[in-house]
């Protein structure tokens, strides 16, 4: 194996996928600011938009307490 290529377990670790979701749930962000912006507004789209990002950050706090459980009380 190259040593240069990322391996195959590397691209599906839970630090990876933190910093793709971490991505797309800044892009909906930007895409739903523009969307409020717009004229006429789509409230359906801005809605499915903002569902969507809601799901991202909820996967989001599921990876981070995987990767660091919260300590009991």
């Amino acid at each position: 194996m190259n040593p240069l290529e990322p391996d195959e377990e590397n691209l599906r670790s839970p630090h990876r996928q933190l910093i793709e979701l971490r991505i797309e749930h800044a892009d909906l962000d930007n895409l739903i600011d523009r969307a409020a912006q717009s004229a006429p507004v789509d409230e359906l789209a801005l809605r499915r938009l903002k569902k969507r990002r809601l799901l991202l950050r909820d996967k989001i706090a599921r990876i981070e307490a995987e990767i660091d459980p919260p300590q009991p009380a």
